[in-house]
């Protein structure tokens, strides 16, 4: 682009914000400011049920907890969805789904971990119940682990909830809507902003708990800052989420979304309700869904890989919690700038190259940046402060741009997948893929460095190389199935706007 170009106030209105007139602004707007709370919670509660498992038990137990914990509840979540989904209106299904996960958020900060003491068994208890378990330092140290989960299962159930929340809140509370509500034309310009106006959200929480949650005299009373602001997100979705659907009443009532259950349309008939295994075989039955699960679960398993090694790292830097959460916090900060750059300056890249370009994006950044992080660790660290700094650093460089990846490229670019398919796909097929497909992507990476933890001695470092051998292998499969998707979308896409025009 020229100097020239760029002196036309329509072609860089065209660069930096190409949404057009009065209404398209209102509804990117609350679109957006929906997101921002949604994504506001998400970094909030990640951030906790990291300092909270990381700090009391350590970074090994992440493998289990999205084993014998994620895995169940996720299953037990996208089941009870589909009934609520077969049950429900669209607008009562969004609070069905939205409040639970505020009012646990609430009741761990105001009942739980207050009587943590009395609630939980201690250590020796645990290994009383369990004879397998060993004490840290032993032989077999990786039992340890299940102890420490067990006997900090409040922390445990918090880490459960929260894991679940950032899989549900951004795939069904925000892209469900907004796939009901965008049309194809408008998600190439409206969804990577989106990315960029939800990177303020981890700048806003990263600073948040840097500047006001960590300075607290004790984590008791940070935990009850960050609650506040949590619950505080969780009205905003509520009132965001009602203010645009009645914005799309108003002015889009001829779109097939979140008006269906208004008392001037006629009432939508249920759809026959799906047993989990109806699901399966209809995933199975559907290339174009296949693909877009290998993505999902291939995301799932490789920040997984690397993410485990990297905060077993920051522990061994700051062991205590409120400097554990002081960093993360730090970290927030910085993944919700790098976010808002690389959109500002990738921010064309869909629209310009392609869907295709947008999708092998992350896999590839991923797989370029994860080389200096792995080098770190197998060359050792020795006691040494400042090789293990460096480590540290390299890792946060990978996870940075992994996210940064993820929410810049890979969110708007599997999102937009989702568009062209029928309404029935969209619900359930998408539903079983971004939260149960998700969380079998992650816990599948889980299981496998559970068994690396327990053959290594209970420290996941030590199994570095048999890590990064899977890790580069999930990324070859990944971008092999992005090749293939792209084909299927551009035929979709391009069949769906021939009926549109017949």
């Amino acid at each position: 682009m020229t100097s020239a170009s760029l002196a036309d106030p329509s072609t860089f209105r065209e660069a930096v914000f190409p949404i057009y007139g009065q209404q398209e602004v209102v509804k990117f707007l609350l679109l957006g400011g929906l997101k921002f709370c949604i994504v506001l919670a998400l970094v909030l509660t990640r951030d906790t049920k990291d300092t909270l498992v990381v700090t009391q038990v350590g970074a090994e137990a992440i493998a289990f907890l999205k084993v014998y914990g994620v895995l169940p509840a996720a299953t037990a979540f996208i089941g009870v969805y589909s009934k609520m989904a077969n049950a429900l209106e669209k607008r009562p299904l969004f609070y069905a789904t939205c409040l639970p996960f505020f009012i646990f958020f609430a009741l761990f900060d105001l009942v739980l971990y207050p009587n943590r003491a009395i609630i939980e068994p201690s250590i020796e208890t645990v290994q009383k119940w369990l004879p397998f378990v060993t004490s840290q330092g032993d032989a077999k140290a990786g039992t340890s682990i299940v102890a420490g989960i067990l006997s900090h299962w409040t922390s445990a159930l918090f880490y459960v909830v929260a894991e679940v929340y950032a899989s549900a809140s951004i795939s069904i509370l925000f892209w469900q809507f907004a796939n009901d509500v965008v049309s194809v034309a408008q998600a190439k310009r409206f969804y990577p902003l989106f990315a960029q106006l939800s990177g303020l959200a981890p700048i806003f929480a990263g600073q948040y708990v840097v500047r006001y949650a960590s300075r607290a005299p004790d984590f008791a009373t940070s935990l009850r800052r960050l609650s506040f602001m949590i619950a505080a997100s969780g009205v905003g979705i509520c009132i965001l989420y009602r203010a645009t659907c009645n914005f799309i009443d108003r002015h889009e009532a001829n779109l097939e979304s979140h008006v269906a259950d208004s008392p001037a349309k006629p009432t939508k008939k249920k759809k026959a309700k799906m047993t989990m295994a109806d699901s399966a075989k209809f995933l199975a039955s559907s290339q174009y869904l296949r693909l877009v699960s290998v993505l999902v679960i291939g995301y799932g398993l490789s920040i997984n890989f690397t993410e485990i090694l990297w905060k077993s790292l920051v522990k061994k830097q700051y062991p205590d919690a409120l400097d554990y959460q002081r960093y993360m916090g730090n970290f927030s900060s910085l993944l919700g700038v790098s976010t808002c750059l690389v959109i500002f300056l990738g921010v064309h890249v869909i629209r310009i190259l392609g869907w295709k370009a947008g999708a092998l994006a992350t896999p590839s950044l991923m797989a370029l940046l994860a080389l200096p992080f792995f080098g770190c660790v197998l060359l050792g660290l020795d006691g040494s402060p400042k090789r293990l700094s460096t480590a540290v650093t390299m890792g946060a460089i990978q996870s940075l741009f992994s996210k940064t990846g993820k929410y810049a490229m890979f969110d708007p670019t599997t999102q937009m997948a989702y568009i062209p398919l029928d309404e029935e796909s969209k619900v359930k097929g998408k539903a079983a893929i971004d939260v149960l497909g998700s969380r079998i992507g992650k816990s599948g990476g889980s299981f496998i460095q559970q068994g690396l933890v327990l053959m290594f001695g209970g420290n996941i470092l030590n199994a570095a190389p048999v890590v990064m051998v899977i890790f580069y292998s999930v990324l070859l499969s990944w971008m092999s199935a992005a090749n293939k998707l792209s084909h299927l979308f551009i035929a979709k896409t391009a069949m769906n706007e021939a009926e549109k025009h017949d």
